[in-house]
Order: structure tokens, then sequence, then C-alpha cells
């Protein structure tokens, strides 16, 4: 009996429209002896209705877009009873959780490698019982994923993120927070914050390898307080330069659950997508919850 495989795809992300290389992506999934659906996505939110809808028909999910897509996607698997192994090919302009497991860009070596996936059961979040795949921020970098135009991203990838961040910092806005972990509490005002299971957090922000492991439970909570002298901002500037966050006034951590509160309810993103802010934010680690084809 053939297996099959739902293949949904954002036209709308990335560099290119050409969908070329996607349909060889599709033969190479026919050789291997899949019947392959595709379907399109029309708006937002569009991806994860087709997996509710559609995803346990199939033996197979795959999706291709940026870490927005890939986002639907997980939304919409955790809501089917027996989700089927969920693969990933790149198509967006910065693709920081593909960045994470060095998948490859093209997409026909990304399905090939699909193909030949055994499979490996990954962590993921829940923001307020809401999934997210890698990152769940707040503050000036944050809003680089979302406030950077689509057309800009798609020219300028991963440039537009950094370029969006600077013009963040410059206003240094600090958002005062309570952030809470099962052993410490970090009260005061916070210029950004992360709870991530990637090695690239925003498209902006480095991890080294070896300190994110990304089927242990844990998640790297990252934290930058707002500095209160010049001292302070030029050692922030020094960690963002050389990417150290390790230094005095940056706390950095393993941790299997996060609890953030402020009287702001101020805004988020999950995995690079706006997310509605609220006074509470409760964020946990769903460890090895979904099967990844990688």
């Amino acid at each position: 009996m053939a297996k099959t495989l739902l293949f949904i795809v954002n036209p709308r992300a990335g560099r290119t429209r050409s969908m070329a290389p996607l349909f060889d992506a599709v033969a190479r999934f026919c050789e291997a002896g899949y019947l392959v659906s595709v379907r399109y996505t029309a708006c937002a939110g569009h991806a994860a209705e087709l997996v509710e809808e559609l995803g346990s028909q199939f033996d197979r999910i795959v999706c291709c877009g940026g870490d927005g897509t890939l986002n639907e996607a997980v939304r919409g698997v955790m809501t089917l009873s027996s989700p089927p192994p969920l693969g990933y090919i790149p198509g967006g302009s910065t693709n920081d959780f593909a960045a994470s497991l060095t998948l490859p860009s093209d997409p026909l070596q990304a399905a090939q490698r699909i193909i030949d996936s055994e499979g490996r059961r990954l962590d993921v979040g829940t923001y307020n019982d809401r999934p997210f795949v890698y990152v769940a921020s707040f503050g000036a970098f944050t809003r680089a994923s979302y406030t950077a135009p689509q057309s800009i991203k798609n020219d300028l990838g991963h440039l537009a993120y950094i370029l969006q961040g600077v013009r963040d910092l410059s206003t240094l806005r600090p958002y005062r927070a309570t952030v809470t972990t099962e052993e410490e509490i970090f009260d005061g005002e916070f210029l950004f914050g992360a709870v991530t299971n990637a090695t690239s957090v925003g498209g902006l922000m480095k991890l080294q390898k070896e300190q994110v492991v990304l089927d242990d439970g844990l998640f790297e909570l990252l934290l930058i307080p707002n500095p209160t002298n010049a001292l302070e901002l030029q050692e922030l500037i020094r960690c963002l330069v050389l990417q150290d966050f390790t230094g005095s006034g940056v706390v950095f951590r393993h941790v299997p659950a996060v609890t953030v509160e402020t009287p702001e309810g101020f805004p988020w993103t999950l995995d690079g997508e706006y997310g509605c802010g609220a006074e509470r934010v409760e964020i946990k680690n769903l460890r090895q919850r979904l099967e990844f084809l990688l």
C-alpha cells in the first residue's frame, strides 16, 4: 500500500516565487513511493487549519515556508490524536529553526533528507497553552521579526533583522517584568527576553550549538536587563557585537518552564510571528512532544 504525504506550501514566503524547485521536491517524494497531496496556504493561520482538517489522513506531513509556516503546521499537528511525523523544507527569508538543525536550503536536498529520515522527537513549547516551535520573545529585538516588511526581509534576509534590531536598540525602551523559573526570580526592567530552543534567536542573536539541546526538556532563557549607566550600556553593546551572553548583566539559564508577569501585557513573538501580550505568561517545555523528519 502506497504511503501518503500532505505537502503544505506557503507561496508568499522567501526570496523567490518560482515553484520549479518545489515541483522537483514533489517529484522526489513520488519517486520514493509517496502519494503526494499539495495544498497552498492562502492567509495567516491557513497551514494550521489544513493540518488540523487533513493531517490525520496522511502518513507524513511536510510544510514549506518560513518559521511562521512551521509554527502553524506544528499548531495543527498538536491537535491530532495520532499525529504523523512532520517534515520541513525551509522557504523563508531567515529560517532560524532550520539553521539550528542545519537543514538544506535547497528544496530537493531537503526533500531527500526527509525521505531518508528515521524521525526524531523534539521538544515543543507552549505559551499560555499556544504551541510554538523554537522561540517566544519580547522586547527590542522581538519587534524586528514582525515590523520589518516582508518585501525587505525577502530582499535582505538576515540583514533586515539586524537593521530593524539596531533601530529598536536606539530607542532603549525597557519593559518592566518579573521572570520566575523553578529556582530563581528576576525582577526589573528588561530590553529583551527570549525563551528559546534554537541556536538562532529572532534572526538576530546567535547561541553556540553546544549550548542548545533540542530534546532535553529544557529551554534556554536569555534576559537583557536595561542598562542604568554608560558602563552597562557599553557592556551590552559588547555582548551583542561578540554574541557573548555569558557576561555580567546578561541572564542566561537552562530551564524547563518560565513565568513572566508584567503590568503592561507587552507584545511577544512566537517563532517570529506576532503573539498577543498578557499580564501573565506561562511558558512550558513539552519534552520530545512531536516527531520531526530531519
